[in-house]
C-alpha cells in the first residue's frame, strides 16, 4: 500500500511517496532544507522527482538530488522557462493573506535562480507513473504557474503544490499567474471527490476548501 510521508521544510512542504522500498519525491523544498530532504529520501530506493511547479521553494534542490540519486526530474514543459527567471510568469495575489505572502516572497523569488536539472523529463495532464512502479496520475492544474500539476495517488491522495494552500485554512491558492486558470483548477480538484489533500504550504486536509 502506498504511503505519503510529509517532509516539513520550515514553511514549505515536500512529500516522499513510497510503496515499500521504492519511492518518488514530490517537490524538493528550498536549499536551506536540502540535508533534511536528502536524509528522508536516503531511506528508499528513489525512482523519480516530480515538481508540481518550478518555484525555488519547490524546486531548488531538484538538480542536486537528481545527481545524488541518479534519477530524472519531471515537470510540465510550460514551467521550464522558470528555470531561467521567475519573472517569466509574474505573480499576483488576492486577499490579505495573499498580499502578505507575495510581499514577503517576491524579493527571494526574483533573486533565487533554480538550477535546471540535467536529467529533465516532461509530464502533462493524464500521464501516469506506472513506469516507476506507482499507481499515480498527473493532473494538470494551471493557474499558480502555467505548468502547475498535481499528483493523484491511488485515487486517494492528491498532492496539489500551490494550486491550493493551507496558510490559515484550506483555500484556492492565494498567489497566481492566471486567476481564471487557478479558479478552474480549484473547481477541478473539488470534482475529483473524496481525497486527502497535500499542500505545498500547510498541513494535509480532506478535499474541502474555500473556493475563490
Amino acid at each position: 500500500m502506498t504511503q505519503i510521508h510529509w517532509v516539513k521544510c520550515k514553511t514549505d512542504n515536500c512529500y516522499v511517496v513510497e510503496n515499500g522500498s521504492d519511492a518518488i519525491l514530490v517537490d524538493t523544498g528550498s536549499a536551506i532544507s536540502c540535508d533534511k530532504v536528502l536524509e528522508e529520501c536516503s531511506k528508499y530506493n528513489m525512482k523519480l522527482i516530480v515538481l508540481t511547479h518550478v518555484h525555488f521553494d519547490h524546486a531548488e534542490n531538484a538538480a542536486k538530488l537528481s545527481k545524488h540519486f541518479n534519477i530524472p526530474v519531471a515537470c510540465h514543459e510550460a514551467d521550464v522557462e522558470l528555470f531561467e527567471s521567475f519573472d517569466k510568469q509574474p505573480m499576483e495575489s488576492y486577499g490579505i493573506v495573499g498580499k502578505v505572502v507575495l510581499d514577503t516572497s517576491l524579493k527571494v523569488l526574483r533573486n533565487t535562480k533554480v538550477e535546471k536539472p540535467e536529467n529533465l523529463i516532461f509530464i502533462k495532464d493524464g500521464d501516469d507513473l506506472s513506469a516507476y512502479g506507482f499507481d499515480a496520475k498527473i493532473i494538470g492544474m494551471p493557474g499558480h504557474t502555467k505548468g502547475s500539476i498535481g499528483v493523484d495517488v491511488e485515487g486517494t491522495h492528491l498532492l496539489v503544490g500551490d494550486e491550493l494552500d493551507n496558510w490559515i485554512s484550506p483555500a484556492t491558492g492565494h498567489l497566481y499567474n492566471d486567476l481564471d486558470a487557478i479558479k478552474n483548477s480549484a473547481d477541478k480538484i473539488v470534482k475529483l471527490g473524496e481525497r486527502t489533500l497535500y499542500y505545498g504550504h500547510g498541513k494535509p486536509t480532506k478535499n474541502k476548501f474555500k473556493l475563490l
